[in-house]
């Protein structure tokens, strides 16, 4: 499978979909393990693995939209037109995530605080990060070409693609080196909390919670997946084939190695260091992990059995908002299927299994009623030219 061929790349769908399973096992555990279970190295291993989930959803969405925002260059869109539809896009999961937050309250209604509709989630991050990806490809394409003439020249075209890489690394790269201040000494306390915690997650609570999504750190992980994605697609990586997934690790494990390197300095440039929550050092360390997993997803979509017959991880990646959206209410919410923080490991588990197995079959039915819905569709437009 080259890495230019389907419009789908299946590896991408894979990977989210191991984004989806990972999330699933952090989430049941942390709510159904109880007692002495909680204090364990598996319940331990389990909480590291949740490390994963966010910034995997990030640098996919960055993916994505490197992969959205190329289609309609190479259609002739205008780059008015592509800011448009790629961040009508991003306000549509936006105001997903928004509304995710009022379904829960109303669930909740009569135990959750007020201030649960103001949490910053990682829907509502995602749907941020495409607007701001949308902005920032807007200024580039629209600085490249102020005559909107199409189609450019191929120098012209590489030298544009080249814009949109740097652009993304380094919007990727200010984020990044920022946060720490933005969570310590450079708080914008002038803002109230319901926006604030857009840029730090201090919610209500006075400090910046690491368990929220802001978008700072968390939008530097979709402009380093947008930045990744542009290069996917230039025409050297077409080129290169498999070779470039290879490469782009190897530059991921030299990302770890530089990144210890500077966290094992004694020179600091921040008045409150933090390296498992706002350190750009971390930060780095898990762009180079997330580099890693693409080579993993690609091997075994290429070579593995990952695309042998039915793939669970690469169904649920196609549908894996739907999936993220249904998953909450039966592990955390009212209609959790157990109950809180009562459960062994191996009871936890089986819970688990069945939160999998139910999430599978939820994908399969969203795939089921899509497939039938685009149908109809057409079938109205032929039968709607005929007459």
């Amino acid at each position: 499978m080259a890495p230019s061929a389907p419009s789908r790349l299946a590896y991408i769908d894979w990977l989210r979909g191991l984004a989806c399973v990972l999330m699933f096992q952090t989430h049941c555990y942390d709510a159904w393990l109880g007692g002495a279970a909680r204090n364990t190295k598996f319940a331990m291993w389990s909480q590291l693995g949740g490390t994963f989930p966010a910034p995997l959803f990030l640098f996919l969405a960055g993916i994505s939209f490197a992969i959205a925002t190329r289609k309609l260059v190479q259609k002739g869109l205008t780059a008015n037109q592509i800011a448009k539809t790629t961040s009508k896009r991003g306000a549509q999961i936006f105001a997903l995530g928004l509304l995710f937050r009022v379904q829960e309250f109303a669930i909740s209604l009569g135990w959750a605080p007020w201030s649960d509709l103001f949490r910053v989630d990682i829907l509502n991050t995602i749907g941020v990060s495409m607007m701001l990806m949308g902005g920032m490809c807007w200024g580039v394409l629209a600085l490249g070409d102020p005559q909107h003439r199409n189609p450019l020249s191929p120098r012209e075209d590489a030298r544009r693609s080249l814009s949109l890489l740097g652009t993304a690394i380094l919007v990727a790269a200010v984020i990044a080196v920022v946060t720490p201040w933005l969570w310590t000494t450079g708080r914008p306390h002038f803002l109230p909390w319901q926006l604030e915690t857009y840029i730090n997650g201090v919610h209500n609570l006075g400090k910046p919670q690491p368990w929220l999504f802001p978008i700072f750190p968390w939008a530097a992980f979709a402009f380093a997946g947008l930045a990744f994605g542009f290069l996917l697609l230039s025409e050297r990586a077409k080129k290169l084939g498999a070779w470039f997934v290879v490469i782009a690790a190897v530059v991921g494990m030299g990302l770890i190695f530089v990144a210890r390197f500077l966290d094992s300095r004694s020179l600091q440039l921040y008045p409150v260091y933090d390296f498992w929550h706002t350190s750009p050092n971390f930060f780095l360390i898990r762009v180079g992990l997330l580099l890693g997993l693409v080579l993993i997803a690609y091997a075994w979509c290429r070579w593995g059995w990952g695309q042998s017959g039915f793939s669970p991880l690469i169904q649920m990646g196609t549908t894996s908002l739907i999936v993220y959206w249904v998953h909450i209410e039966f592990v955390y919410g009212r209609f959790s299927i157990l109950p809180r923080r009562s459960q062994t490991v191996l009871g936890a588990s089986k819970g688990l299994a069945i939160i999998f197995l139910s999430m599978l079959v939820l994908s399969l039915v969203r795939t089921k009623f899509k497939a039938y819905g685009a149908h109809l569709f057409a079938l109205r437009q032929r039968m709607s030219r005929a007459t």
